[in-house]
């Protein structure tokens, strides 16, 4: 972190202009666009300071947007999922709009309701050759794509794999309505459903769908 340059000095918080919200360095907040009919810029305070007439400087580290990342938005992205990236920046505290919450990623999957103040992030993105940070998460279902929160998701009984209802020629509704537990065709085949346990491992470790999230 970069040290106070001569006139300037540190702030322990900053309250969001207009608001009773305070921020404090560790706090993710969201910035105004340049552009007013895009959605707000989100960051993460590194630090406050204020020079000697009082203007107030958030030095920021930028959450990136899927679709503002070299790769684009793919459909395993969720619509609240974030990167946090190695861009810092320093910018006017007035650009300040609100405060957010940026979860990790098996945070976020156990809210009961997502706000629109949550997010969530699973990695870091280097903005300057867009390589990701982890490189590769686990995979799932017969598409073998990356789990996203947003999306329906029935657990197979027998190999514990997570599924997509479309992937396995079953309709939303028909998935939400199972009245008995779910075995994929590789394992229907097989003499499995006699020593069958409750258990469910992630996405969800409670119940068998994984529900699309309910947005406030």
């Amino acid at each position: 972190m970069a040290k106070t340059r001569p006139g300037k000095r540190d702030m322990d918080s900053y309250t969001i202009r207009g608001t009773n919200k305070v921020v404090r360095a560790g706090n993710c907040v969201l910035m105004r666009p340049s552009e007013g009919d895009t959605a707000p810029y989100v960051a993460r305070v590194e630090k406050i300071e204020a020079d000697n007439r009082n203007n107030i400087k958030v030095h920021v580290r930028w959450y990136y947007r899927p679709e503002e990342s070299m790769g684009g938005r793919r459909q395993f992205h969720g619509s609240k999922e974030l990167f946090l990236s190695d861009h810092y920046d320093v910018q006017s505290a007035h650009t300040i709009e609100g405060k957010c919450i940026v979860h990790s990623f098996k945070n976020y999957t156990k809210l009961e309701n997502v706000g629109p103040e949550d997010y969530y992030c699973r990695f870091e993105y280097k903005a300057a050759t867009g390589a990701f940070v982890p490189d590769r998460v686990a995979v799932y279902c017969k598409c073998e794509m990356p789990y996203n929160p947003d999306d329906l998701m029935v657990q197979c009984e027998g190999c514990k794999d997570w599924y997509h209802p479309a992937c396995v020629g079953m309709t939303s509704e028909q998935t939400k309505q199972l009245a008995a537990d779910f075995v994929c065709s590789d394992c229907s085949s097989e003499d499995v459903k006699k020593s069958l346990s409750t258990y469910a491992s992630f996405p969800l470790s409670n119940g068998k769908v994984v529900p699309k999230r309910q947005k406030r």
